[in-house]
């Protein structure tokens, strides 16, 4: 398991990740936070974006915030090639 902190955006125009040069992971996500709509569907996005299941991420930290801890069933090699694909 690997645990990242990331910034969410929810309600935004289109659904991106994008990790900057300080390693901060930022994912914007079109879901509007309304009864916990967006962790369900930051969990969705993330799975089709990490190629996971839904099952192997689980949100730690942050469930009322924008700022979440988030373990995903990965191992570090998946994570380098992760963080190479969305760093800007």
């Amino acid at each position: 398991m690997i645990s990242i902190h990331v910034k969410v955006k929810p309600g935004s125009f289109k659904d991106e990740i994008s990790i900057d040069e300080n390693n901060q992971w930022i994912i914007k996500i079109r879901e509007k936070p309304i009864d916990g709509s967006a962790n369900e569907y930051l969990i969705k996005f993330l799975s089709k974006e990490l190629k996971v299941k839904k099952s192997d991420i689980v949100i730690e930290k942050g469930l009322m915030s924008q700022f979440k801890k988030i373990e995903i069933a990965l191992s570090d090699e998946d994570i380098e090639s992760i963080v190479s694909k969305f760093k800007k």
